[in-house]
């Protein structure tokens, strides 16, 4: 079952507004014990570690301690589907991320539906992918690469850590845009595809930025475009995508969501605290080094983001034909 764009925005706003007194006095003396942050991505990760971040300041906000849960597999469906399926109290939080969109349309049967099961909440973080060659591969720029590829249709592979990954589909958005043929090499993983790339076994890669970003400073890596609408104060001479393919953007994001029919006071406070937490000049900062911006915003602009990341990634997964691994 899909959920289309206007029923997600309808009932998103409605669970943000509508009272739930049966449940006041619970909401109350809510949090009385340690939540738990469920996270579809192992232990060590960029993901994990901005978890991280949030679980600590959100522990020292709420006065309960928040305990990261590592659920990694399927593409984080298996975190997903532990949230939506957990008792709508508050105490089972969802790391949400761009996957959440691509896995709406990528997978054909999931036991959730994203966009009616979890209520989102807020969101934290947008951070770039950043396009990236081998040395060996003569262009500099993106005009250069567009017409490279143009004269050598099928002959460049474009890594990634798996299909769906959003390294796979910032790639094929790019395709779709720029008109070029790439052929897609799938790895188990941004760290093996990352050695090819390196080694020259594949040419192109759409990666994140803190896995690549000192290969880049030591030029083992060539850097062409940031995937997002602006530069990146880490690299402030690498251009945006959209300087020479207009309207292109792409980026990571995360944010979390609870379970649908928690309580409106729950989602306000989460909400209120993970936003006091992003104005935090130590978060601030720490996102700073891994290219990232804090994401501010209310339950219903996080609502609008997913709706929208999901139309979008929809549109490229049809296009390229995507299949989870």
């Amino acid at each position: 079952m899909r959920l289309h764009r206007r029923q997600f925005l309808r009932l998103a706003a409605g669970a943000v507004v509508l009272p739930a007194l049966p449940h006041l006095a619970r909401a109350q003396t809510w949090p009385a014990r340690p939540i738990r942050l469920v996270v579809g991505f192992a232990a060590g990760g960029a993901a994990d570690l901005i978890a991280r971040l949030i679980a600590q300041s959100l522990s020292e906000r709420l006065g309960q301690q928040v305990i990261v849960e590592n659920r990694p597999g399927g593409g984080t469906n298996i975190a997903t589907e532990a949230v939506v399926h957990a008792p709508a109290d508050g105490y089972a939080v969802l790391l949400v991320t761009a996957a959440n969109a691509i896995n709406a349309t990528l997978y054909d049967k999931l036991n959730f539906v994203f966009l009616r099961d979890i209520a989102p909440v807020a969101s934290i973080i947008r951070f770039p992918n950043v396009m990236e060659v081998h040395p060996a591969v003569p262009v500099k720029t993106v005009p250069e690469f567009i017409a490279y590829a143009k004269a050598n249709p099928d002959k460049l592979n474009m890594a990634s850590g798996g299909n769906g990954s959003t390294q796979h589909l910032f790639g094929e958005l790019f395709k779709m845009m720029a008109g070029v043929n790439l052929v897609h090499v799938p790895y188990r993983g941004g760290a093996p595809a990352l050695v090819d790339l390196l080694s020259g076994q594949v040419q192109v890669m759409f990666d994140t930025l803190p896995s690549s970003i000192e290969h880049i400073r030591s030029g083992k890596l060539r850097p062409l475009a940031v995937t997002t609408a602006a530069r990146l104060e880490l690299l402030p001479d690498v251009p945006t995508m959209g300087d020479f393919v207009p309207g292109y953007e792409g980026s990571g994001w995360q944010g979390i969501g609870v379970p649908k029919n928690t309580p409106p006071e729950i989602v306000d406070r989460l909400s209120k605290e993970t936003n006091a937490a992003l104005a935090d000049p130590k978060i601030k900062a720490r996102f700073a080094e891994l290219g990232g911006l804090p994401l501010v915003g209310s339950s219903k602009d996080f609502v609008k983001l997913i709706a929208d990341e999901t139309d979008k990634w929809a549109k490229v997964v049809k296009f390229s034909g995507a299949k989870p691994d």
